[in-house]
């Protein structure tokens, strides 16, 4: 498994527009995405079956996206935060 966390400066609409870009076809490999308010912005927490599933939907459906739409507002896409990688021992998912 590969988890991590990563804290970026953005808005909850900022989030809710990356989504809908997203639409609704989930994430191959992403068994859980938790995204929480933090001061300045939203920190992501993630877990994957692998880093090589997390890089490759970055790739693939997320960077095309924030690239066509820095593009259409005339601004340079920032770089990639940093993600703080965790040693994740355990996860229970509990049905609701």
């Amino acid at each position: 498994m590969y988890a991590f966390t990563q804290d970026l400066p953005i808005t909850t609409d900022v989030y809710a527009r990356i989504m809908e870009g997203l639409g609704s076809e989930p994430p191959a490999g992403c068994l859980v995405h938790a995204v929480a308010r933090i001061e300045g912005g939203l920190r992501y927490i993630d877990v994957w079956e692998s880093k090589a599933a997390c890089d490759l939907f970055l790739e693939q459906r997320v960077h095309p996206l924030l690239h066509s739409a820095f593009a259409a507002s005339g601004a340079e896409v920032p770089p990639e935060p940093v993600r703080h990688e965790l040693d994740l021992v355990d996860i229970n998912v509990f049905p609701r």
